[in-house]
């Protein structure tokens, strides 16, 4: 027998067996914030329960093991009969059949249920991010299908049901259906408008075939899709499902698979139709990208949360490494200057989880005002929360030193998965091009931006000095395109400042006004002003283990 060369000391133990809810003092209060007394005891417990699970052990296991082994593309079956499957790790199967049975496709017609929803996917997102991009599209697909009143009637009880069925079946023998979206094609990207996918009428009303390809096809496993095709009227949205009403398959050819960066327990891939692809139209020919707008802000708003989710759990396991791990006489939490990277990280978590809980509460309310907020809001927030998220988890990582570069720390993993969100759903530019065309086109949707962030004037100087010089940016819209992103930058920093001023601790308030709207910060993170209470911070964010 070896002898032992060594005691092991000085390794923090592992972030396990915590309440993935409770332990997010930030997300906590948002939720009790929004929700109707009368339902928030049941909401926290619902919460709650999806906290204790995301943060169990066989939760992180699932997360490892659907990322370990990504999924496989199977074209035929044994006997060479085209199937188009696309087959995944049993792990997989148990974090999106969590998902779906906790509720998290299940939002627009429950009471509270965005802010209730939101919540929880930036809880279970923390267990695995990948098999939240089928839950993500499932609940996004609700709206967009209300243009037709008979085919919502058909798949919105099923895209909302808690019944998780993983197998291809018409959608009458299925108790839940999931929702896939294809969009963009290989010649035109972002600029849906270039699509050559036809489509090509039958003689039953509303019946077409399709024939084109589709560069992204997000979860081809699906059981029904969202698709643009040019139909003799123009750009039109379509309801494709995989399996026909009398049990034969639709033509839906998967070519590949994509090979990402991140993401890799998730499946992306590359779709041909053949010309017997059977669809029926959503909305009115030439009304594709009004029809599909309302999935794409629903996803928008769910590429904010799950940024903020990433951005949670990489500053959780900072935090809780540092309150372990000692060097140079004593815990790195109470270092000066690890301090100071903590509570900055810290900030931008805050920021980031304030600001997707108030857009959740504002499609609850349902208002004229919240609609009109949601316009600007949504992509604003999208282009500068995803935008943090991949500097969060980098400096994150850091903080673990070596061993958070080591794949067993799941930090690696967190990073590859950041920039993802801001690359979803449209990409920088494109979400600072349509807060342009809100602002030159849709003036309410900028007074009520105005209203929110007025709410929180004349409490803090900083924050006070910020909208002075945002409104100064906003009466020059002549040549904006260039300055765009600069723009939709300070419209999302203010909006976040405003929301912290009103409902934040002072120390977590002043600190973001003093750094982010004040400029007394550096261009790393770790250098906020000496003088705040950065350690009530740090203690804001750690994790509770009940150790």
């Amino acid at each position: 027998m070896a002898a032992s060369t060594h005691k092991v000391t000085n390794q923090p133990p592992p972030l396990v067996g915590y309440d993935v809810f409770a332990s997010d003092q930030a997300l906590t209060e948002a939720v009790t914030r929004y929700v109707e007394d009368v339902r928030l005891k049941e909401v926290r417990e619902e919460l709650s329960r999806l906290g204790q699970a995301a943060g169990s052990a066989h939760a992180q296991l699932w997360g490892e093991q659907a990322n370990a082994h990504p999924p496989v593309l199977r074209t035929h079956d044994r006997y060479g009969h085209r199937i188009d499957e696309v087959e995944f790790h049993p792990a997989w199967h148990r974090l999106l059949g969590h998902a779906v049975t906790s509720g998290l496709t299940d939002a627009w017609s429950r009471p509270d249920g965005h802010v209730r929803r939101s919540a929880g996917f930036l809880v279970w997102n923390q267990a695995e991010a990948g098999h939240t991009c089928p839950v993500s599209m499932t609940h996004a697909a609700v709206p967009a299908l209300r243009a037709d009143p008979e085919l919502a009637a058909v798949w919105e009880p099923l895209l909302t049901s808690h019944v998780y069925e993983q197998e291809l079946r018409p959608a009458a023998d299925k108790g839940g259906a999931l929702a896939g979206m294809a969009m963009t094609e290989k010649q035109g990207g972002s600029d849906v408008r270039a699509n050559t996918t036809r489509a090509e009428p039958l003689a039953a009303p509303g019946e077409y075939v399709l024939t084109g390809h589709k560069w992204f096809c997000s979860a081809p496993m699906s059981d029904v899709f969202l698709v643009l095709a040019q139909a003799p009227g123009g750009l039109t949205c379509f309801l494709l499902p995989r399996v026909l009403p009398d049990g034969t398959r639709n033509a839906f050819r998967i070519q590949r698979l994509k090979d990402k960066l991140g993401n890799r327990s998730n499946a992306s891939a590359e779709i041909e139709f053949d010309g017997r692809s059977w669809a029926r139209r959503v909305g009115e020919e030439g009304r594709g990208v009004a029809t599909i707008i309302e999935m794409v802000a629903a996803t928008r708003l769910d590429c904010v949360t799950g940024a903020a989710a990433v951005m949670r759990q990489a500053v959780a396991q900072a935090v809780h490494h540092c309150a372990y791990r000692e060097a140079f006489g004593g815990p790195l939490i109470d270092k000066p200057l690890m301090r100071n990277v903590l509570a900055d990280l810290a900030l931008e978590s805050e920021a980031a989880t304030t600001l997707a809980l108030r857009l959740a509460a504002a499609y609850d309310s349902g208002s004229e005002q919240d609609r009109n907020f949601l316009r600007l809001a949504v992509p604003a927030a999208k282009y500068w929360v995803t935008k943090r998220c991949t500097p969060v988890a980098a400096e994150a990582l850091e903080c673990l030193g070596g061993n958070g570069y080591v794949e067993e720390s799941g930090m690696p993993r967190l990073l590859r998965e950041a920039p993802l969100n801001s690359i979803w759903e449209g990409s920088g530019n494109v979400q600072a091009l349509d807060v342009l065309r809100a602002l030159q086109r849709e003036p309410a949707a900028l007074n009520a931006y105005l209203t929110e962030i007025g709410t929180a004037r004349g409490a803090d100087h900083r924050l006070d000095r910020a909208i002075k010089g945002l409104l100064t940016e906003l009466a020059d819209l002549d040549g904006i395109e260039a300055r765009a992103r600069r723009l939709v930058e300070r419209l999302a920093l203010v909006l976040q400042g405003a929301l912290l001023v009103r409902y934040a601790p002072p120390e977590v308030a002043d600190a973001f006004c003093a750094s982010r709207l004040g400029g007394d910060a550096g261009a790393a993170f770790g250098t906020l002003p000496h003088t705040l209470d950065l350690a009530a911070i740090v203690d804001r964010a750690r994790p509770v283990t009940g150790d």
